[in-house]
C-alpha cells in the first residue's frame, strides 16, 4: 500500500512543473566550492585580460610597434603558450599537483600586465607578452583537471558550462569597463595596463582558498621533457585520438573573430556598432554556457556539441551572404550559443573519455595542439580572403565546419558515460 503511494507521488510529481528557482537550485548543487573559487578566478582574469584586448594593438602602435611586430609578437606568444599547455599539463599529472600550476600560471598573467607599461622597448614588451601566455600555459591543464575531479561523468557538461560562464561574464566586463575609462580619459592607455593589475591580484589571492587533493603514492615522480605530450597520443584511447582529429580538423578553419568583426567593417558598420557585436556576443555566450552545460549532460556531450558545430556552420555562412547590422546581430546571437555548446562541452567530453589520472595531459596535449592549428587557421583565411574575398572565405568555413560534424558523428563513437 505504501510503495503504491509513493508511486503514484512520484507520477504526480513529474506531471507538476517544477519552479524554475527550484529546478536551478537542484542544479546548482552540482556546482562545489572548489568550482566557484575557479570560476571566479578565471572571472577576475579574464576581466584583467580582455580590459586590454581592444586596446593592445593601439597602444603598440602607439610606442613604435609595427603591424609586422606585432604580427610576430602575437604569434610567439601564442605558440608559446600552445606548447607550454601540453607539458605543464603533463607534469601536472606526473606530480599529482594542481594548485600550484594553477596558482603560478594566474600570478604570472597578473603581473605581466603592469609590466607591459613600464618599459616600452621591444625586448622587454615580448618577455612581458610571452609570461602572460606561459601563464595560460601553466595553468590550463591543472585548472580544468580540477574542474573534472570535482564533477561526475553526469555532471561534467555542467560544472564545465558554469565555469565557462563565468569567464566569458568577466570577458563582456572587460571591455566594457575599458571602453568607460578611455571615454572620460582618452589615450591612458599606460594607466589602462595598471589598473589591470587589480583584478588579477584579486585572482591570484582567491588561488589560496584552493586546497589539493592528494593524487600520488609517495615515490619517484617520472621525468617529464618538454615534447612528451606527443607521446601521450600514442598511449592515449583510440576514441580521444579520434575526436582530436575531428576538433583539429575544425580548429583549422576556425580562424580569430577578427574576420568576422572585419566582416561587419567591410559592410560599412560603424566602430562603436562593431564592438556593439562584439560585446552582445560575449552576454550571450555567457548567459547560455551553464544551461547549455545542463542540457548536454541531459542529451549528452556529443550530440550538443555537433549542435554547436552546425550553429558554426549557420553563423559563417550567413555572415558570409549578410549585409545589415541586425543580420549580423542575429549570427552573433547564434555564434555565442555555437561557443556555449562547444568551448566547455569540449573539455567535459575529453574528460570523460581519457582516465582520470592523465586529464591534464589529456586536455593540455588538446589545447597545445588546438593552438598551433588556430594559427594555421588565421593564415589560411587570410589567404583565402585575399584571393577569393571575404563571402568565399566565410563559405568555406561553413562547410568545413559541416564535414567536422558529420566526422564526429559518424567516426567518434559516444562512450557508455555520456549517456542520458
Amino acid at each position: 500500500m505504501q510503495d503504491d503511494l509513493m508511486q503514484r507521488l512520484k507520477i504526480i510529481e513529474l506531471l507538476i512543473p517544477r519552479p524554475w528557482f527550484v529546478t536551478f537550485s537542484n542544479e546548482m548543487k552540482a556546482i562545489t566550492r572548489t568550482i566557484w573559487i575557479l570560476s571566479m578566478v578565471s572571472l577576475f582574469t579574464d576581466i584583467a585580460s580582455e580590459m586590454l584586448y581592444p586596446v593592445m594593438p593601439i597602444y603598440l602602435k602607439s610606442i613604435n610597434f609595427s603591424v609586422l611586430m606585432i604580427g610576430v609578437l602575437e604569434g610567439v606568444a601564442e605558440a608559446i603558450a600552445g606548447l607550454s599547455k601540453g607539458y605543464f599539463g603533463k607534469l601536472s599529472d606526473n606530480k599529482g599537483l594542481r594548485v600550484p600550476y594553477v596558482r603560478l600560471g594566474y600570478t604570472l598573467s597578473a603581473i605581466s600586465k603592469p609590466m607591459m607599461a613600464i618599459l616600452t622597448f621591444p625586448l622587454w614588451i615580448f618577455t612581458a607578452r610571452s609570461l602572460d601566455r606561459i601563464g595560460k600555459g601553466i595553468r590550463t591543464g591543472a585548472r580544468d583537471a580540477m574542474l573534472s575531479d570535482e564533477a561526475t561523468p553526469q555532471t561534467k557538461g555542467r560544472v564545465f558550462g558554469f565555469h565557462r560562464a563565468m569567464d566569458t561574464t568577466g570577458a563582456f566586463l572587460g571591455p566594457t569597463l575599458a571602453l568607460v575609462f578611455l571615454y572620460y580619459f582618452p589615450a591612458r592607455y599606460k594607466t589602462l595596463f595598471f589598473i589591470a593589475f587589480f583584478p588579477g591580484l584579486v585572482a591570484i589571492l582567491l588561488t589560496y582558498l584552493l586546497k589539493e587533493r592528494k593524487r600520488r603514492p609517495d615515490g619517484a615522480v617520472p621525468k617529464t621533457y618538454f615534447l612528451d605530450f606527443f607521446r601521450y597520443w600514442k598511449t592515449s584511447p583510440a576514441v580521444y585520438r579520434k575526436l582530436l582529429i575531428g576538433l583539429l580538423f575544425f580548429t583549422l578553419f576556425n580562424s580569430s573573430d577578427v574576420f568576422l568583426l572585419l566582416k561587419i567593417k567591410e559592410a560599412g558598420v560603424s566602430d562603436s556598432g562593431t564592438i556593439g557585436v562584439y560585446i552582445f556576443y560575449n552576454v550571450i555566450y555567457a548567459a547560455a554556457s551553464f544551461p547549455i552545460g545542463i542540457l548536454a549532460d541531459r542529451l549528452g556531450l556529443k550530440n550538443v556539441f555537433v549542435f554547436g558545430l552546425l550553429a558554426f556552420a549557420l553563423v559563417y555562412a550567413g555572415m558570409g551572404l549578410g549585409h545589415h547590422l541586425s543580420m549580423f546581430f542575429a549570427m552573433f546571437f547564434v555564434y555565442g550559443i555555437y561557443a556555449a555548446a562547444t568551448e566547455g562541452i569540449a573539455k567535459a567530453w575529453i574528460s570523460n573519455i581519457t582516465d582520470a589520472k592523465d586529464t591534464a595531459t589529456a586536455i593540455g596535449t588538446f589545447t597545445a595542439f588546438q593552438s598551433i592549428f588556430a594559427l594555421l587557421a588565421s593564415s589560411i583565411s587570410g589567404l583565402l580572403w585575399m584571393e577569393f574575398g571575404a563571402t568565399a572565405t566565410m563559405l568555406v568555413t561553413a562547410t568545413a565546419a559541416l564535414l567536422a560534424a558529420l566526422y564526429i558523428i559518424f567516426a567518434v563513437r559516444r562512450p557508455a558515460s555520456d549517456t542520458v
